[in-house]
């Protein structure tokens, strides 16, 4: 007996110095472990602006680009007009070399000085064999020959005379002038040079009415088109000023659909104000569509609301759920594309983390609009942890997630 008592006190004392040791574990894992606050990144739940946008880029082009062409073929003689210079309507901008269309203008003077002169013996032999007709001297068909050949001389004269309007069109057609008042932005022959119009009109200048208003042509993708409509206001950059903004709005949603790579895009003409002609054409721009504005919203991060604690992902995970990564992800897509949807933010109240339910407004990307729940302005709401989060296989975590 006195065997056995001795054992089991062993084992008693054995099994005390084991719960201390663990306690003791236990006490000290507590201890080193910072405080809450310290873990995480923090940021404070306050009231701003909010402006939800559809973003896309586009070129800035004139709202009217005429093309100057030829209707005439010759070699560029003298130039008028050249890059960025301001012309009016009328104003002469080249000349060609009008030697052969005014060869071709004597040429027809002459054949029309010819026909003249045809229809004016036609015209005699015509009178004189009428009078000879009503004598009874020559036959009724020796007559209508007669008059047929006035005819024919009449309508070679005609003929003759449509010719040299044309050939002294043709001449003027050597002379390019401005059709419209605006500035020169590009100009594509030099003297000397060769323009043939055979077959197509080439062109010589193009010439932008007025740089004072300007449109910029947009590709904006099918998901948001819908959201888009005309008068409603834009706001965009370009390379040139990077700090500055500057306003449209939205004059055309064209019907015409473009597909590439299976990618369907639709143009949206944004009409924009130049006055001081600092935007140039051929610009990129950077165009941003308001959709929806607060003026006074109370805002919290997106980082915020696509966070979770380890200890609730190991739980939603553990509970037959998704993984963690999974959890995350469709989080966050119900967290951006459903508006007034439910979600949930974690924020630190003392030493614990309180998870509060709120429904969410629009979203600028960066930041959502909280438009119910239990979150105040003040609150601090968690958006990421400060250290690596301890693996699933740790000891519990040295505190408790609280639902409000």
């Amino acid at each position: 007996m006195s065997r056995l008592t001795g054992n089991l006190v062993r084992v008693a004392i054995l099994v005390a110095v084991i719960a201390a040791a663990g306690t003791g574990w236990f006490w000290w894992k507590d201890r080193s472990q910072p405080p809450i606050a310290e873990r995480y990144e923090v940021e404070e739940v306050s009231y701003g602006e909010l402006t939800q946008t559809v973003t896309a880029n586009g070129t800035l082009n004139p709202v009217t680009l005429v093309n100057v062409g030829t209707q005439v073929s010759g070699t560029v003689k003298r130039l008028h007009a050249d890059f960025n210079d301001q012309v009016k309507a009328g104003q002469l901008l080249l000349e060609l070399d009008p030697t052969t269309l005014q060869a071709a203008v004597e040429q027809t003077r002459g054949e029309l000085a010819s026909a003249e002169a045809d229809l004016r013996l036609a015209r005699s032999d015509e009178g004189r064999l009428r009078e000879l007709f009503d004598q009874e001297y020559v036959s009724r068909q020796e007559m209508d020959k007669a008059v047929q050949t006035r005819e024919g001389a009449q309508a070679r004269l005609q003929a003759a005379r449509a010719k040299l309007e044309r050939d002294l069109a043709n001449l003027g057609y050597s002379r390019i002038r401005s059709p419209v008042s605006g500035v020169v932005v590009s100009r594509q022959v030099d003297v000397g040079q060769t323009v043939a119009a055979s077959f197509q009109t080439p062109t010589l200048f193009q010439i932008a009415q007025d740089l004072a208003s300007m449109q910029i042509d947009t590709s904006v993708a099918e998901a948001d088109i819908g959201r888009i409509t005309e008068g409603q206001n834009a706001r965009f950059t370009v390379d040139a000023f990077p700090g500055r903004r500057f306003e449209g709005k939205v004059r055309q949603v064209r019907l015409n659909p473009t597909t590439q790579q299976n990618v369907v895009t639709y143009n949206v003409v944004v009409a924009v104000s130049n006055p001081d002609l600092v935007l140039l054409p051929g610009m990129t721009a950077y165009v941003s569509f308001v959709i929806e504005q607060r003026d006074s919203a109370l805002l919290v991060p997106n980082a915020a609301l696509r966070f979770r604690p380890e200890s609730a992902d190991r739980d939603r995970a553990g509970g037959g759920n998704n993984a963690r990564g999974e959890t995350r992800t469709a989080e966050a897509a119900r967290t951006r594309r459903a508006p007034n949807a439910g979600s949930t933010v974690y924020v630190v109240r003392g030493n614990e983390l309180v998870s509060v339910p709120v429904q969410t407004g629009i979203s600028d990307g960066r930041s959502t609009e909280i438009t119910g729940g239990e979150l105040k302005a003040g609150d601090a709401v968690v958006v990421q942890d400060k250290q690596p989060a301890a693996e699933p296989s740790s000891p519990q975590q040295p505190f408790r997630i609280r639902a409000l």
